[in-house]
């Protein structure tokens, strides 16, 4: 299991990009300082958090962005503080990021699909709630969006509600888990043929239009891979973290390698590989089905620690077609309780002390 210390494990630089010299040493002066300012909740510094993206020196002027949750407000202040020794710098301009009233948000996210990203979403959204978290899920996959199947929603309208901030859309709510999708858009069996501008807007609605109310955690289910989609959602909204899932199969673990070089290149800290369908329990004695290691292998050479083996349990399977996850039908059963203990591990990091 994970705390706040797993995050500072992860390699989550800045990314680089071509600079002078002098552009060079005024970026590191920058990041020193910025590594000053600790985040009072995790315990650690803002740059290996990832929360600081996008930082450019510009002549004389400082610009980045800052990604944070509700209760992070005070940080800029803290930033425009620690960055006023400078005395090259004429101005700060910090672009804040953030989901209204949602304190944590995270993705789940696979690099390919078919590894059972969506159910691990929804069974570990149904964990955090059974331990009394206020939970939202946000279904981004465009490329198959079934969160409401499975968490028992039918095709609805979205309503939307007029907000100080303009026109908000209302998320369902299934099981006491706040639920959004694209798929919620789309007609039943019909294609998302959405291109480029078009996916873009609607993806970014998602993340700054839904008025989600007060949240504990969000959870993105991303789309599978390391396209334009998935660089989207990471650029438009203030993920804190991502949790990999994937198989024991060699193939899957070469694209999940891709997936986390992704997102440490943007700056987002990975917290942890979930293996999913380690092994069936056969006669009382593990049967590996798709190989073993795998995840174990993984978590190893990319220094990502190992959240949780996930068993074959066929419940799993009947519960998102029934759109009753398993974590919430059996809580005692084994598979829940993982799901449970990756939870329990998930508010010792982010849960207020």
């Amino acid at each position: 299991m994970f705390n706040s210390s797993s995050l500072s494990k992860t390699d989550s630089h800045l990314p680089s990009e071509t600079l002078d010299p002098l552009g060079e040493l005024r970026q590191q002066e920058v990041v020193n300082y910025l590594k000053q300012v600790i985040e009072p909740t995790l315990k650690n510094d803002i740059i290996s958090l990832g929360m600081v993206r996008n930082l450019r020196i510009v002549d004389d002027y400082i610009y980045l962005r800052l990604y944070i949750g509700s209760h992070q407000q005070d940080l800029q202040a803290k930033i425009e503080s620690i960055l006023s020794p400078i005395n090259w710098c004429k101005k700060t301009y910090i672009s804040i990021c953030t989901i209204a009233n949602v304190r944590t948000t995270l993705a789940i996210s696979s690099g390919k699909g078919g590894v059972g990203k969506s159910t691990t979403a929804v069974n570990l959204a149904a964990a955090l709630k059974l331990q009394g978290a206020k939970v939202g899920l946000l279904d981004a996959d465009v490329y198959g969006p079934n969160i409401p199947q499975m968490l028992g929603l039918g095709q609805a309208d979205i309503e939307t509600v007029d907000t100080a901030k303009g026109q908000k859309f209302l998320p369902l709510e299934a099981q006491g888990i706040k639920v959004m999708s694209v798929g919620l858009l789309a007609e039943p069996e019909r294609p998302l043929a959405w291109r480029g501008p078009v996916l873009h807007k609607i993806i970014t609605q998602f993340i700054q239009d839904v008025e989600w109310g007060e949240l504990d955690y969000l959870l993105i289910d991303l789309p599978p891979g390391t396209g334009d989609a998935q660089i989207t959602i990471v650029q438009e909204s203030p993920i804190c973290g991502v949790i990999i899932v994937t198989t024991p199969q060699q193939i899957s673990i070469s694209d999940v390698r891709r997936n986390i070089y992704m997102f440490r290149q943007v700056g987002v800290p990975v917290l942890g590989i979930i293996e999913n369908m380690s092994y069936l329990i056969c006669d009382s004695q593990p049967l590996q089905l798709f190989g073993s290691g795998g995840g174990k292998q993984l978590a190893e050479e990319l220094q990502a620690p190992l959240l949780a083996q996930i068993p074959i349990d066929p419940r799993i399977c009947a519960g998102g077609d029934t759109g009753k996850p398993l974590t919430l039908a059996d809580p005692n059963s084994a598979v829940s309780q993982i799901f449970m203990q990756i939870a329990t591990g998930l508010n010792a990091t982010f849960s207020p002390v």
